[in-house]
Protein backbone atom coordinates (compact mmCIF):
# COMPACT_ATOMS: atom_id res chain seq x y z
CA UNK A 1 0.00 0.00 0.00
CA UNK A 2 2.14 2.75 -1.38
CA UNK A 3 -0.28 5.56 0.26
CA UNK A 4 1.59 5.21 3.60
CA UNK A 5 4.68 5.92 2.11
CA UNK A 6 3.85 9.54 1.35
CA UNK A 7 6.48 11.80 3.10
CA UNK A 8 7.44 14.73 2.22
CA UNK A 9 9.85 15.06 -0.70
CA UNK A 10 12.28 16.72 1.09
CA UNK A 11 12.37 14.22 3.39
CA UNK A 12 13.20 11.53 0.93
CA UNK A 13 15.93 13.62 -0.67
CA UNK A 14 17.35 13.84 2.27
CA UNK A 15 17.48 10.46 3.33
CA UNK A 16 18.52 9.58 -0.36
CA UNK A 17 21.88 11.98 -0.28
CA UNK A 18 22.43 10.79 3.39
CA UNK A 19 22.57 6.83 1.73
CA UNK A 20 25.00 8.01 -0.93
CA UNK A 21 26.94 10.10 1.64
CA UNK A 22 27.10 7.16 4.13
CA UNK A 23 27.98 4.75 0.82
CA UNK A 24 31.34 6.60 0.12
CA UNK A 25 30.02 8.18 -2.60
CA UNK A 26 31.16 11.97 -1.49
CA UNK A 27 34.32 11.86 1.50
CA UNK A 28 34.69 13.98 4.19
CA UNK A 29 34.92 17.89 2.97
CA UNK A 30 34.09 16.56 -0.26
CA UNK A 31 31.84 19.15 -2.24
CA UNK A 32 28.53 17.87 -3.44
CA UNK A 33 27.47 18.76 -6.78
CA UNK A 34 25.54 21.98 -7.51
CA UNK A 35 21.56 21.68 -7.37
CA UNK A 36 21.10 21.74 -11.25
CA UNK A 37 22.80 18.46 -11.32
CA UNK A 38 21.22 16.87 -8.50
CA UNK A 39 17.77 17.81 -8.97
CA UNK A 40 16.83 15.15 -11.92
CA UNK A 41 19.53 12.92 -10.07
CA UNK A 42 16.91 12.92 -7.12
CA UNK A 43 13.89 12.83 -9.49
CA UNK A 44 12.86 16.59 -7.60
CA UNK A 45 12.83 20.11 -8.13
CA UNK A 46 15.69 22.38 -7.13
CA UNK A 47 13.63 23.81 -4.43
CA UNK A 48 13.24 20.24 -2.64
CA UNK A 49 16.94 20.13 -3.19
CA UNK A 50 17.42 23.44 -1.35
CA UNK A 51 15.55 21.83 1.56
CA UNK A 52 16.94 18.77 1.88
CA UNK A 53 20.23 20.21 1.90
CA UNK A 54 18.91 22.63 4.36
CA UNK A 55 17.91 19.93 6.73
CA UNK A 56 21.07 17.83 6.63
CA UNK A 57 22.86 21.09 7.40
CA UNK A 58 20.74 21.27 10.09
CA UNK A 59 21.82 17.55 11.42
CA UNK A 60 25.28 18.10 11.25
CA UNK A 61 26.04 16.38 7.69
CA UNK A 62 26.68 19.33 5.02
CA UNK A 63 27.72 22.94 5.39
CA UNK A 64 26.47 25.15 2.90
CA UNK A 65 29.35 27.91 2.03
CA UNK A 66 27.83 31.24 0.47
CA UNK A 67 29.68 31.30 -2.66
CA UNK A 68 31.43 28.03 -2.58
CA UNK A 69 29.17 25.40 -2.51
CA UNK A 70 27.39 22.62 -0.13
CA UNK A 71 30.53 20.66 1.71
CA UNK A 72 30.26 17.21 3.86
CA UNK A 73 31.23 18.09 7.52
CA UNK A 74 30.11 14.49 8.54
CA UNK A 75 29.89 10.82 7.12
CA UNK A 76 26.76 10.34 9.34
CA UNK A 77 23.58 12.33 10.86
CA UNK A 78 23.08 13.05 14.35
CA UNK A 79 19.30 12.58 15.80
CA UNK A 80 17.13 14.98 14.98
CA UNK A 81 16.01 16.26 18.22
CA UNK A 82 12.51 17.00 16.97
CA UNK A 83 12.52 13.63 15.97
CA UNK A 84 13.35 12.16 19.29
CA UNK A 85 11.13 14.32 21.13
CA UNK A 86 7.85 13.25 18.58
CA UNK A 87 9.00 9.28 19.20
CA UNK A 88 8.53 10.01 23.23
CA UNK A 89 5.44 11.11 22.48
CA UNK A 90 4.21 8.81 20.31
CA UNK A 91 5.68 5.75 22.82
CA UNK A 92 3.75 7.36 25.85
CA UNK A 93 0.73 7.35 23.41
CA UNK A 94 1.27 3.42 21.97
CA UNK A 95 1.38 2.43 25.78
CA UNK A 96 -1.94 4.29 26.87
CA UNK A 97 -3.71 2.20 23.98
CA UNK A 98 -2.10 -0.57 25.38
CA UNK A 99 -3.57 -0.40 28.36
CA UNK A 100 -6.94 0.17 26.77
CA UNK A 101 -7.45 -1.56 23.94
CA UNK A 102 -5.68 -5.05 24.86
CA UNK A 103 -8.11 -5.01 28.07
CA UNK A 104 -10.92 -4.18 25.54
CA UNK A 105 -10.18 -6.60 22.57
CA UNK A 106 -10.32 -9.88 25.73
CA UNK A 107 -13.87 -8.53 26.89
CA UNK A 108 -15.18 -7.41 23.23
CA UNK A 109 -14.37 -11.88 22.35
CA UNK A 110 -16.58 -12.45 25.11
CA UNK A 111 -18.94 -9.59 24.56
CA UNK A 112 -19.25 -8.68 20.87
CA UNK A 113 -23.16 -9.20 19.35
CA UNK A 114 -24.00 -10.21 15.77
CA UNK A 115 -24.14 -6.60 15.14
CA UNK A 116 -20.63 -5.33 16.54
CA UNK A 117 -19.20 -8.48 14.25
CA UNK A 118 -21.03 -6.62 11.30
CA UNK A 119 -19.34 -3.65 12.36
CA UNK A 120 -15.84 -4.43 12.97
CA UNK A 121 -15.62 -6.28 9.74
CA UNK A 122 -16.99 -3.14 8.01
CA UNK A 123 -13.92 -1.21 9.68
CA UNK A 124 -11.32 -3.89 8.91
CA UNK A 125 -12.19 -3.88 5.11
CA UNK A 126 -11.71 0.05 4.93
CA UNK A 127 -8.45 -0.22 6.51
CA UNK A 128 -7.00 -1.48 2.96
CA UNK A 129 -9.63 0.76 0.16
CA UNK A 130 -6.87 2.12 -2.55
CA UNK A 131 -6.04 5.25 -2.84
CA UNK A 132 -6.35 6.23 0.91
CA UNK A 133 -4.43 9.53 1.88
CA UNK A 134 -1.80 8.55 5.46
CA UNK A 135 -4.94 10.47 7.45
CA UNK A 136 -7.52 8.51 5.57
CA UNK A 137 -5.89 5.67 6.93
CA UNK A 138 -5.22 6.74 10.32
CA UNK A 139 -8.95 7.18 10.66
CA UNK A 140 -10.15 3.95 8.90
CA UNK A 141 -7.30 2.30 11.24
CA UNK A 142 -8.69 3.98 14.33
CA UNK A 143 -12.05 3.29 13.27
CA UNK A 144 -11.45 -0.29 13.70
CA UNK A 145 -9.87 0.19 17.02
CA UNK A 146 -12.64 1.55 18.52
CA UNK A 147 -15.34 -0.93 16.87
CA UNK A 148 -13.37 -3.61 19.12
CA UNK A 149 -13.46 -0.94 22.24
CA UNK A 150 -17.58 -1.07 21.58
CA UNK A 151 -17.83 -4.58 21.22
CA UNK A 152 -16.46 -4.70 25.02
CA UNK A 153 -19.70 -2.91 26.13
CA UNK A 154 -17.86 -1.18 28.57
CA UNK A 155 -18.47 1.86 28.79
CA UNK A 156 -15.55 3.31 30.50
CA UNK A 157 -13.55 1.66 28.47
CA UNK A 158 -15.29 3.71 25.01
CA UNK A 159 -14.64 6.88 26.73
CA UNK A 160 -11.39 6.53 27.86
CA UNK A 161 -10.72 5.67 23.89
CA UNK A 162 -13.29 8.79 22.11
CA UNK A 163 -11.37 11.31 24.71
CA UNK A 164 -8.00 9.96 23.97
CA UNK A 165 -8.35 9.52 19.90
CA UNK A 166 -7.80 12.95 18.87
CA UNK A 167 -4.14 12.66 20.73
CA UNK A 168 -3.89 8.98 19.30
CA UNK A 169 -4.75 10.65 16.00
CA UNK A 170 -1.47 12.97 15.56
CA UNK A 171 0.75 10.15 17.04
CA UNK A 172 -0.38 7.89 14.36
CA UNK A 173 0.17 10.00 11.44
CA UNK A 174 3.38 11.44 12.97
CA UNK A 175 4.20 8.13 13.56
CA UNK A 176 3.66 6.78 9.96
CA UNK A 177 5.56 9.97 8.79
CA UNK A 178 8.74 8.87 10.61
CA UNK A 179 8.22 5.35 9.91
CA UNK A 180 6.56 4.63 7.09
CA UNK A 181 4.98 0.94 7.49
CA UNK A 182 7.33 -1.65 5.48
CA UNK A 183 4.72 -4.53 5.50
CA UNK A 184 1.47 -3.30 4.96
CA UNK A 185 0.48 -6.62 4.43
CA UNK A 186 1.95 -7.99 7.66
CA UNK A 187 0.66 -5.14 9.23
CA UNK A 188 -2.88 -5.73 8.12
CA UNK A 189 -2.49 -9.51 9.01
CA UNK A 190 -2.16 -8.33 12.45
CA UNK A 191 -5.05 -6.61 12.17
CA UNK A 192 -7.20 -9.76 10.86
CA UNK A 193 -5.97 -11.69 13.63
CA UNK A 194 -7.21 -9.21 16.72
CA UNK A 195 -10.63 -9.79 14.91
CA UNK A 196 -10.37 -13.68 14.17
CA UNK A 197 -9.95 -13.94 17.91
CA UNK A 198 -12.65 -11.80 18.61
CA UNK A 199 -14.71 -13.46 16.24
CA UNK A 200 -14.11 -16.88 17.68
CA UNK A 201 -14.64 -15.74 21.19
CA UNK A 202 -11.28 -16.42 22.13
CA UNK A 203 -10.17 -13.54 25.11
CA UNK A 204 -6.51 -14.97 25.70
CA UNK A 205 -5.67 -14.64 21.69
CA UNK A 206 -7.91 -11.31 21.28
CA UNK A 207 -5.39 -9.73 24.44
CA UNK A 208 -2.12 -11.61 23.23
CA UNK A 209 -2.92 -10.42 19.41
CA UNK A 210 -3.71 -6.80 20.46
CA UNK A 211 -0.81 -6.24 22.41
CA UNK A 212 1.51 -7.99 19.94
CA UNK A 213 0.51 -5.25 17.56
CA UNK A 214 0.65 -2.65 19.87
CA UNK A 215 4.50 -3.82 21.14
CA UNK A 216 5.40 -4.27 17.53
CA UNK A 217 4.45 -0.23 17.19
CA UNK A 218 6.48 0.51 19.94
CA UNK A 219 9.67 -1.47 18.92
CA UNK A 220 9.22 -0.03 15.69
CA UNK A 221 10.40 3.60 17.48
CA UNK A 222 12.71 2.52 20.23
Amino acid sequence: MTQLKRIPLADQAADALLARIRSGEWALGAKLPGETTLAPQLGVGRSTVREAIRQLAGRGVLDSRHGSGVYVTSLDAQEDWEQVVRRADILTVIEARTAIEVEAAALAAVRRTPADLRAIRRALGARTVPGQSLEEHVDADMALHRAIVVAAHNEVLTELFDGFVPRSRRAMIDMLRLRPVADAAGDHDAHAAVVAAVVDRQPHSAARESRAHLDALKAGLV
